[in-house]
């Protein structure tokens, strides 16, 4: 269905996907109604070499540097059969960029091989009760250890994905100020989750079940060297991880409006009414043909975002916001219209179609709320026009 091209190396990071893809297949139905890790499908994930794309090659990775295209491929083809495999892929990244980015050579060499291969589960921590998308508001406290090196981590984060079964957590936190009128900082530290004052409890439910939890830190112990680059940074880290990552959003809103519309688009062809298949009907071959645009123009943004990414990460992050909230906002609109297409059929619960439904819908809000997003979008595009005469993204 793909009008758009990819490079040949691309084109097998792809294949190779869809290959394990496949594997889960079977019983993705059940692993996308799991709140907790499903066994089976990251069984499947481990066996595979996927998770090299999430770590630099010199760790065990299969690039010398994270790669935001192939990524942004391989989460297509994952969404597509399985949500449970995209983000069980995608966290593995997602929690330990910052590790690769600003780790010491002994944090690198310690975790990165295993986040590699599986082995060891990653999970990022940034939201809190109170702070959301104003991550200036996080209340996380890391403060000096008194008698001896290292620090003392205080707080409590919330919706974290991979949560309950994380081995690590990469974590915003709050350094507040050692003098009057000196401006707290914010920083990257990397948290084993088997350290005593660690405590773990399910978060809420959502519609579309995913593994979430909250994480306590009681008077956490953190080695001096677990802080991830220098002291005050970790608003750098943590864009730096979104620089690289979030064009693969829009990568897997793709993949899921080409598992929703292939569905829709075979029930219209083969359910007939008023003598003739439902793809003869004016006003569903509409639905159809409006929802193939939405997915082709949607990857044809996601594979350009990814590449400008893979080039220039922190000079592109805008164009991968803007990839991120036109497929995700498209995915809303295409299942949409899928749903529609099928009538009752749509409507089952426990469906593929109805699972998409659902999954659909919290894309709009997790790595980037889309009315957030906007804001730096149109600052952006306000910027390029009046001081730089016009925006030329074909650079």
């Amino acid at each position: 269905m793909a009008i758009f091209e990819l490079p040949q190396l691309y084109r097998e990071v792809k294949a190779e996907a869809q290959a394990v893809a496949q594997e889960v297949a079977p019983f993705a139905a059940e692993a996308d109604e799991c709140s907790e890790i499903h066994a089976p499908t990251l069984a499947i994930l481990r066996s595979s070499r996927l998770c090299e794309f999430m770590v630099p090659s010199a760790y065990g990775g299969r690039f010398e540097r994270v790669d935001p295209l192939a990524v942004c491929v391989a989460r297509e083809a994952c969404m597509k059969a399985s949500a449970h495999l995209d983000a069980l892929l995608a966290l593995q990244g997602i929690g330990s960029y910052a590790i690769a980015l600003g780790g010491s050579e002994t944090l690198r060499r310690s975790w990165l091989p295993r986040v590699a291969s599986g082995e060891s589960i990653a999970a990022l921590a940034l939201t809190e009760p109170e702070a959301g998308s104003d991550l200036k508001a996080i209340t996380t406290t890391l403060r000096p250890r008194g008698g001896g090196d290292g620090f003392v981590l205080s707080g409590r984060k919330s919706f974290i994905s991979n949560g309950p079964v994380a081995d690590f957590f990469t974590t915003l936190v709050r350094e507040p100020a050692s003098e009057h009128g000196a401006e707290d900082r914010y920083s990257v530290v990397l948290v084993p989750a088997d350290s005593p004052g660690v405590q773990l409890s399910p978060s809420p439910e959502i519609i579309a079940p995913h593994v979430l939890g909250e994480v306590e830190f009681v008077d956490v112990t953190v080695a001096a060297d677990h802080r991830l680059g220098a002291p005050g940074r970790g608003f750098a880290q943590v864009l730096a991880t979104l620089s690289v990552f979030r064009a693969s959003v829009a990568g897997a809103a793709v993949g899921l409006m080409e598992g929703a519309l292939e569905i829709a688009t075979r029930h219209a062809v083969e359910r007939h009414q008023f003598g003739r298949p439902l793809a003869r009907l004016g006003a569903v071959s509409n639905l159809l043909a409006d929802s193939w645009g939405d997915l082709e123009s949607s990857r044809l943004l996601a594979y350009r975002a990814a590449d400008m990414a893979r080039r220039d990460p922190a000079a592109t992050l805008d164009y991968s916001s803007l990839a991120k909230v036109a497929a995700t906002e498209a995915a809303g609109r295409v299942v949409d219209r899928c749903v529609q297409v099928m009538g009752r059929w749509g409507l089952i619960k426990g469906s593929r179609i109805e699972q998409y439904y659902r999954q659909a819908r919290p894309m709009r809000i997790y790595e980037g709320a889309s009315e957030v997003l906007r804001l730096g979008i149109a600052n952006r595009l306000c910027h390029d026009v009046v001081e730089g005469g016009g925006a030329d993204w074909a650079k």
